[in-house]
């Protein structure tokens, strides 16, 4: 997989994500959205882009918290 389509295909995962958190459908929008973040912190990794890799690397903690509550919750 090349870097250019890791970054879109993560684009998609989190625009998607965020599009079903608009219409709350839990826990749906957490798994999808949580793809694309890893996605980007993969590519941030990759292209050494510490502002791309802190966006999204502080997103998974939170993700993981939302996985945490549906699972265990």
């Amino acid at each position: 997989m090349s870097l250019t389509t890791l970054k879109w295909g993560s684009t998609a995962f989190v625009l998607t994500g965020i599009t079903v958190a608009q219409f709350n459908i839990y826990p749906l929008y957490i798994f999808i959205h949580s793809i694309g973040a890893i996605g980007w912190m993969t590519s941030g990794y990759l292209m050494k882009d510490k502002a791309v890799m802190t966006n999204f690397g502080l997103q998974i903690p939170i993700f993981i918290i939302g996985y945490l509550n549906y699972f265990l919750g």
